[in-house]
Parts: C-alpha cells; sequence; structure tokens
C-alpha cells in the first residue's frame, strides 16, 4: 500500500540528482510484515519529505518494484511471505544501483551480514531509534548519489572520448586524402615525363584494386597494395631523360641504368611511415614468381602479395594500351599471355582470380578512367566497382 507523500505541515520533499541535474522527490518502499514497524518507518520517513510506499509481504513488495521506480528499499529479512534475501536479488536484477538496507532481530544479524555479501547497503537492527533509521537512510541516499554522479561523469567522459576520436579520424581521414592528392600529382607528373606510359598509373591501379578485392584482400590492405601499385615507376623519375625517353630499345647498359628505378623509387618512399609499405610494392614490381625478375631474383611467397596481384594488372595493361611499337591489343590477348606465363612470371593463384573476372569489367573500368579522370580517385575502386561489391 501506498502511504503517500509529505502534506503542507512537513518539511520540503527532499530531491535526489539523477543524470544531467534533473531532480525528483526520494521514493523509498518499507517492506515489513509487523504493522507497527511499517507504519512506523514510514511515517518517521514521510516526514522527512521522502516519499514513502509500503508493502506487508515480500510478494507485495515484488509487485511494487516490478511498477515503479524506487532509490531505496528498506526491508524485514524474515517475513510470513517471502523474505528480504529473494527481495534483494529481485531488486538488484530490477535496479542493479538501487541500495537496500536489511531490517532485522538481533538473531538475524549472521543472515544481515550475509546479505550484505550479496549486494545489500547497510542493515538496521531491531529495535532501533528513529534517528537510527534517517541516518542510515540519509548515507544510503548520499551514497546512491554519488554514485550516479559518478556514473554521469563517467558517461560525459565516455562521450567526449567518443567525441575526441571520432574528431581525430576524421582528421587523420583528411590528412591521408591530402596525401593521396599529392602523390596522384606526383604521379601524374611523372605520366607526363613518361609519354609512353601516360594514364598507365591510374589503369593499373584500378586494375590492382579490382583483383586485390576479388582476392578477398580487406580494405586497409587494398589501400596500401594501391598506393604501391599508383607509385610502382615513381623511381622513373630519377632516370635520365635520354634513357627514359628513348624511342628505340636501350643497350645493356641502358638497360641496367633503367633497372635502377625500382630501388630507386624504394628509396624515395622508404623513409615516409605513410609509405612505408607500399615502398615494398614500388621495390618488387619487377619480381618474377619464378625468381627471374629483378632487382632481387625473389621467388614466390618472397615477393609481397600486392607486388604479385600488381603484376598481372601491369601486364594487362601494357599488353591493352598502344605502344610506339605497336598497337593496343586486346584484353583476350592479354588473359590468353597471362594465363601462359602462370607459375613463371606470375603466381599461380592470382591468376586463378584474374581468369575468373569477366573482360566487361576491365573495359568498364579502362573507360571510366579514360573519359572521366577527374572523378577517379587512385586508392578507391571506381564507381563501377564498388557497385559489384
Amino acid at each position: 500500500m501506498a502511504l503517500g507523500r509529505s502534506d503542507s505541515k512537513n518539511p520540503a520533499p527532499v530531491e535526489i540528482t539523477r543524470g544531467k541535474g534533473s531532480a525528483r522527490v526520494v521514493r523509498i518502499l518499507v517492506v515489513d510484515d509487523e504493522e507497527y514497524v511499517r507504519t512506523m518507518m514510514a511515517s518517521t520517513l514521510e516526514r522527512q519529505g521522502y516519499e514513502v510506499h509500503a508493502a506487508a509481504s515480500g510478494r507485495q513488495a515484488v509487485e511494487m518494484l516490478d511498477r515503479y521506480a524506487f532509490d531505496l528499499v528498506l526491508t524485514d529479512i524474515v517475513m510470513q511471505d517471502g523474505n528480504g534475501i529473494t527481495l534483494l536479488d529481485h531488486a538488484h536484477a530490477r535496479q542493479p544501483d538501487l541500495p537496500v538496507v536489511m531490517v532485522t532481530a538481533v538473531h538475524d544479524i549472521s543472515v544481515a551480514i550475509d546479505s550484505m555479501r550479496r549486494g545489500a547497503y547497510d542493515y538496521l537492527l531491531k529495535p532501533f531509534e528513529r534517528d537510527q533509521l534517517t541516518s542510515t537512510v540519509q548515507r544510503a541516499l548520499e551514497h546512491r548519489s554519488a554514485l550516479a554522479q559518478t556514473q554521469s561523469y563517467q558517461q560525459s567522459l565516455e562521450e567526449m572520448v567518443r567525441a575526441r576520436t571520432e574528431m581525430l579520424r576524421h582528421a587523420m581521414e583528411d590528412l591521408e586524402h591530402s596525401y593521396d592528392v599529392t602523390l596522384e600529382a606526383l604521379g601524374d607528373a611523372l605520366d607526363l615525363k613518361d609519354s609512353e606510359t601516360q594514364g598507365h598509373s591510374k589503369r593499373v591501379t584500378a586494375y590492382t584494386i579490382a583483383l586485390a578485392r576479388a582476392m578477398g584482400i580487406g580494405p586497409d590492405e587494398v589501400k596500401v597494395i594501391a598506393r604501391g601499385a599508383f607509385l610502382h615507376d615513381i623511381g622513373k623519375m630519377a632516370i635520365p631523360d635520354d634513357i627514359l625517353r628513348k624511342p628505340g630499345k636501350l643497350n645493356p647498359d641502358e638497360q641496367a641504368v633503367m633497372r635502377e628505378h625500382c630501388a630507386r623509387g624504394y628509396q624515395m618512399l622508404r623513409k615516409i611511415p605513410f609509405l612505408a609499405e607500399a615502398a615494398e610494392i614500388v621495390f618488387c614490381h619487377q619480381e618474377h614468381y619464378d625468381g627471374s625478375g629483378y632487382p632481387n631474383g625473389l621467388r614466390g611467397r618472397e615477393i609481397p602479395l600486392g607486388a604479385r596481384i600488381f603484376a598481372v594488372a601491369d601486364t594487362m595493361d601494357a599488353i591493352t594500351s598502344d605502344r610506339p611499337y605497336r598497337k593496343a591489343r586486346s584484353f583476350d590477348v592479354a588473359r590468353e599471355e597471362i594465363l601462359r606465363c602462370s607459375g613463371t612470371q606470375f603466381d599461380p593463384a592470382v591468376v586463378e582470380v584474374f581468369m575468373k573476372i569477366p573482360n566487361e569489367l576491365w573495359h568498364e573500368l579502362r573507360a571510366e578512367i579514360s573519359g572521366q579522370n577527374n572523378r577517379f580517385t587512385s586508392f578507391e575502386p571506381p564507381p563501377q566497382f564498388r557497385k559489384r561489391g
């Protein structure tokens, strides 16, 4: 039964602060099967300005806990209908932070202490003075208020950390984007210097991204591979123009200088933390699966996976692009050549995935890059491939 709230003759209602500063009258549940004790406790607390609800049994108290939210429960331990230990467990199941004070006779003291081990806040020994009751209640409510403020502070701190983490994430994304824009400008500068391969960096990067995604590689690693693919020939900026732009076949000495572009590109990029992993792809992009490539004659899995994927994409673009000494050939021709060199120049596992990708995708990617360069970011999949997911 509810004993109601204090009338105008009683002190102003006691308020409890919860959350972000909101306050309301404290609601207390008193549970005891002795009417005198129950009435005395309720009237004493009402005079202090609390809103008091009273229950004559454990069963009735459970019903009230299911119906209302309370700030404190005072319950007898031994009752004819139910017991305080069961009620304690039920109360904490409903409201884990709800303080419960056990009210008990002297012979129940061991039970009261055990109940505190189970989560009760305190206990009162019968018979008790009214001052003992009010001071115990005050301590319990102060404990709950402090706990609520701590939880609120922790929640605010967590929200602040989340907000700052999100700000940092956006800042890092913006910084990463600015890096990529700068790298793309470097790639464009290389294409201008080496007119024979104009547009090659963007195309081979798009092909590499498509093939890497088809192999199930995660987005973070795909970005690393894409940067390595895009910058694979960056070392050619250090190659003399008379060799780089020579229209005819290079002699052995010139070939040796040209082959230095792998190491030169690696040296340019390896000291930049942002590009350290991509630099490995730049260094190894001319290695062959059977060990016949350069600069170090690596074989098989000694070659970074990104470089093995790039090798297939690079050959496909070389075959399907115009060169001064020949016209571009079809994707079918490129497919046959790549399959023929599986196990020698190329990783058979990469070739197997490549062969499952229809030529239509390569046509779409090439058309997208050729016709809409300004909309293509080298380090993200072009729109057609994103749709294919």
